[in-house]
């Protein structure tokens, strides 16, 4: 599996693990391949600590970062609203819906003073403090998941020597960032978590791969195991970018309650929502995503503005899922269609052996086959 990029990376696998625990991240990069830390909602000074406690344990081992850097968004010609715009640009009507499907549910309020999780950020220039802190350390990969990286970002990629990368869901995003200078370019199928666009991923890499070579691609979307890896690289893929699998290891901070659901789940137990933040998002389908398909209910409201509104819901559900049936019924995450393959809990470097074995089998099923 020694790819060009692999070895430009200095990767015993070219396995690129997306993940918002930082356990996981390293626990890849010790494995060898390459953990790549989601910082979004991250305050400068706390993913400080997290960069350094990841250095810590990679003992120089190759990782990176992936932000949230929507090219379009609720005030984005203007650079994004401050909170009291996002508050006042929120509907009553969405407060009343939100309410009323929680007091269905019978999730109790917050406790006085508990303070809410923060919330992500969008617009360059508002992350600009994060992705200046991660340039101060020694990561190897920045990732721009849901648009171009802006120039500048480009730009400290090459002084610093860390490759800059972009998630594409369609071909024509895919030739924006190549426009825009990126290193290398993670093609994401429908089938993957959290955003995601309507082609597979079967479709979706080899017309990205034939549309920026020589520029590398990674293959991303229901990819969890040798064989698929395989695959990813019979299309002429460099490697592959996987966030799902993960979620079930020993080492993720995944819910329990939702990490049982996870499980449990099949592959059509998934569905694409706008009612976490405000973008299409694979997630587990569960009441909190049929509510808000509903049509008599409020429709989702635009990034940024969702993920404002249901903040507190979701850290009221969050609270209280493993001893309320009812939060434990709205209880959800992020998951692509590989879930109804994720029905065991395994270490994270159990699930990387895995992937090297099956790929070293289906290499030589493919030999034989070769050789008639």
């Amino acid at each position: 599996m020694h790819t060009d990029l692999a070895r430009d990376l200095g990767l015993e696998f070219p396995i690129f693990a997306f993940t918002h625990c930082r356990d996981v991240a390293a626990a890849v990069s010790k494995a060898g391949g390459l953990g790549v830390l989601g910082v979004a909602g991250h305050s400068a000074k706390n993913l400080k600590m997290e960069l350094e406690w990841i250095e810590k344990e990679v003992a120089g081992k190759p990782y990176g970062v992936d932000l949230l850097l929507p090219a379009r968004f609720a005030g984005s010609d203007r650079g994004g609203f401050d909170e009291s715009e996002l508050d006042a640009r929120i509907p009553q009507d969405h407060y009343a819906f939100l309410d009323r499907l929680l007091d269905e549910h019978g999730v109790p309020p917050l406790p006085e003073g508990m303070t809410l999780p923060p919330e992500f950020s969008v617009g360059y220039e508002k992350q600009r403090d994060v992705i200046e802190l991660a340039f101060e350390h020694d990561i190897s990969l920045i990732a721009s998941a849901l648009g171009p990286p802006p120039a500048w970002m480009i730009e400290k990629g090459r002084e610093r020597g860390v490759k800059v990368a972009a998630l594409a869901g369609t071909v024509e995003h895919a030739r924006r960032h190549v426009e825009a200078g990126v290193d290398l370019v993670v093609a994401q199928g429908y089938e993957a978590g959290g955003h995601t666009g309507t082609v597979s991923t079967l479709v979706l890499v080899p017309e990205v791969v034939d549309a920026v070579s020589p520029v590398p691609v990674l293959a991303a979307g229901g990819i969890g195991n040798g064989r698929q890896l395989t695959a990813a690289l019979a299309l002429g893929a460099q490697g592959v970018w996987c966030g799902s699998v993960w979620l079930t290891t020993e080492e993720a901070e995944t819910d329990p309650v939702v990490k049982e659901k996870f499980l449990k789940a099949g592959s059509s137990d998934t569905v694409r929502s706008r009612s976490l933040t405000g973008k299409p998002a694979r997630q587990l389908r569960c009441a909190w995503t049929d509510a808000w398909d509903d049509p008599s209910n409020p429709d989702p409201l635009p990034m940024p503005l969702q993920p404002r509104l249901v903040r507190e819901a979701r850290a009221r559900i969050a609270r209280t899922a493993h001893n309320n049936e009812g939060a434990a019924q709205l209880a959800n995450y992020f998951v692509g269609q590989i879930v109804g393959s994720m029905n065991h809990v395994k270490s994270v470097r159990t699930v990387m052996e895995e992937f090297a074995l099956e790929y070293a089998d289906t290499m030589a099923r493919l030999d034989a086959l070769a050789e008639g």
